[in-house]
């Protein structure tokens, strides 16, 4: 007993034999560190790869037939617990399109030093992880759906034809035949993120097919194809180089400047217009008006790099007034209130 209690004294005294136990306290706390903070940067690499700033595109157009889902007069009602499914799925989908696109993007040597998409350019992900990250997001879009069918008073075989034919074309917009490379992409968005969205989400709380949302969709679709014409006129070289054909190829950079000014600001005509016609509450969306005047002055100056963020961004606020404006209005065209 004696020897053993003289032996832990002189190791607790001893210099050395404390150093080293400190050092290997220290690498063991380095080392879940680094795991924790590897586990962290590689989780938000993931999210970044979503391009979480452009889904706002799916996303407000979703509130938007849910809105209108809940002024149909008639209408059962209102669900919110399929209000969280619709946009989970939309988002989920969007999400996917938008890895799809990086993967292909980089495949076709499209991404290269200069792109905005850094994922697989600067080895961020792998593109195996790229793409078990695409077909989990379309997994959880398909497990959404399944649950939505279960609740949603639509036919499932209505419901499947909108939802699939927006995860279909989530794909083929770069994958398959890749529709973006033959100036096809624009026209694609243009029914996805606008009618599609909202209709699938109108369809869902009612079950009802009403083309009339198609009316309200459109401001919003506009919207968000100028965010998809920004980005490929500032990729305009790039794009060419990589033998790809957009529509702002094909009408050259000056057309592309006219085309995105009405892409722009057609939408805040439309309010104009529901505002003198219908409801004063239509006016909401132009408090962005003036935002949108500053990016189409920053096009004109071609310093358009950071436009597509911008656009962005203003689609976001744009659509949450848009759909505040519908839920506030007491008259609105093929719609009254419940």
């Amino acid at each position: 007993m004696e020897t053993s209690e003289k032996s832990s004294i002189q190791n607790e005294n001893n210099p050395l034999s404390n150093g080293i136990a400190k050092a290997n306290s220290k690498i063991n706390s380095d080392k879940k560190s680094n795991k924790g903070r590897s586990g962290l940067m590689k989780f938000s690499s993931y999210i970044l790869a979503l391009r979480p700033w452009s889904l706002s595109g799916s996303l407000i157009p979703t509130l938007l037939g849910s809105t209108l889902a809940y002024k149909y007069p008639g209408a059962t009602d209102f669900n919110y617990i399929t209000l969280i499914l619709t946009v989970f799925i939309s988002v989920s989908v969007h999400g996917a399109g938008n890895v799809v696109n990086t993967y292909f993007d980089f495949v076709k040597g499209i991404d290269d030093r200069k792109s905005d998409d850094r994922t697989l350019v600067d080895h961020i992900l792998t593109k195996d992880e790229v793409v078990s990250l695409g077909a989990l997001l379309y997994f959880a879009g398909c497990v959404g759906f399944i649950l939505l069918t279960a609740i949603s008073p639509a036919k499932m075989e209505h419901l499947a034809l909108v939802y699939f034919g927006g995860l279909s074309s989530s794909f083929l917009y770069t994958g398959g035949i890749g529709l973006k490379y033959i100036a096809l992409g624009d026209i694609l968005i243009l029914i996805i993120f606008g009618p599609v969205s909202v209709l699938f989400a109108f369809m869902s709380q009612t079950g009802r097919l009403e083309w009339a949302t198609i009316y309200y969709a459109l401001p919003l679709a506009l919207n968000t194809e100028a965010i998809l014409h920004s980005n490929n006129t500032r990729d305009m070289e790039v794009d060419k180089k990589a033998g790809i054909v957009t529509l702002a190829i094909v009408i050259g950079h000056t057309c592309s400047h006219v085309l995105y000014a009405a892409l722009l600001f057609s939408p805040y005509i439309m309010f104009i217009i529901k505002t003198i016609k219908y409801s004063k509450w239509f006016v909401l969306p132009l408090v962005t008006l003036p935002q949108a005047f500053k990016i189409e002055k920053q096009f004109r100056t071609k310093d358009i790099a950071d436009i597509p963020k911008k656009t962005a961004k203003l689609n976001l606020f744009f659509g949450i007034l848009c759909v505040m404006s519908c839920s506030i209005a007491p008259n609105m065209p093929f719609f009254v209130n419940r």
